[in-house]
């Protein structure tokens, strides 16, 4: 094999990961949305959880056992009906920010006085950087876990399309927010989202569903040379009066999940 053939074969090999690494995300994605047939439909068949399992040993082989284990617990946990799911939803994460467990990045931590609203807005920083708006639709918060692993998924679709087309400077950008996104956001506080998650549904869909993504995310983190938040990170005070309410009028927290594309923003 000449060099040139050699450079051909490793591009493929880093599109195809980034593939892989935006399949993954889209499952934990989809597993922290409200339970509906069409999702589970998406997410516990033989072919999505076979495509799932190749993607995660084709990503990290070294994690194979763990992660292949953690997606035929999920899928075995998720055998029983989408009603039952969606009730075991409504009990885990409730209808406010403050269920059993939440699933709200800004909720975790108290290092700041107005640290819940800058946090919100470098969030959506983020997305509009990237030409990403909010569905006026849909009535969700942009710090979700469901949101955040949206767009961690969407970075790397856009990571495979700037190697398909030999865009550099795309790649790069794309690169950078993957670090400074998982260290400042998700690799914050999904350590200790996760163990609650196992410690309260310890058998259940949705601890099996925090335990495959605190692999993954581990592993995410070790690739991207980022540390990860404590996992007994606590929650803010939740009679906090600092803190304006995040929502508003609710227009800037209609939210993903998928991100509209606004005509003329980059696409994958």
């Amino acid at each position: 094999m000449n060099i040139n053939e050699e450079n051909i074969a490793e591009a493929t090999s880093a599109i195809d990961l980034s593939y892989c690494r935006a399949a993954i995300y889209s499952v934990l994605a989809l597993g922290f949305q409200p339970p509906t047939a069409q999702i589970l439909s998406r997410l516990l068949t033989p072919a999505s959880r076979a495509s799932l399992a190749r993607a995660a040993t084709l990503l990290y082989p070294e994690h194979k056992a763990d992660l292949l284990s953690g997606i035929e617990a999920l899928a075995q946990a998720g055998a029983s009906d989408s009603a039952a799911l969606a009730s075991r939803y409504h009990f885990l994460f409730g209808h406010t920010a403050r269920g059993e467990i939440t699933p709200y990045e800004t909720e975790y931590g108290n290092e700041a006085l107005f640290q819940q609203p800058q946090e919100l807005g470098d969030l959506m920083g983020f997305y509009r950087a990237f030409g990403l708006a909010m569905k006026a639709d849909q009535h969700e918060r942009p710090d979700h876990v469901s949101c955040e692993f949206e767009f961690l998924m969407f970075l790397a679709l856009k990571e495979a399309y700037a190697l398909e087309h030999n865009d550099d400077a795309m790649r790069q950008e794309t690169c950078k927010a993957q670090i400074l996104f998982m260290r400042d956001h998700v690799g914050r506080f999904l350590p200790a989202f996760a163990g609650q998650l196992q410690r309260a549904d310890r058998c259940g869909f949705y601890g099996n569903l925090g335990e495959l993504c605190r692999r993954f995310v581990n592993a995410e983190a070790d690739r991207l040379q980022v540390p990860l938040g404590a996992a007994n990170l606590g929650l803010r005070p939740a009679d906090d009066s600092r803190i304006p309410m995040a929502c508003g009028s609710g227009a800037e927290c209609a939210a993903m999940p998928g991100a509209d594309m606004p005509e003329g923003a980059d696409s994958v």
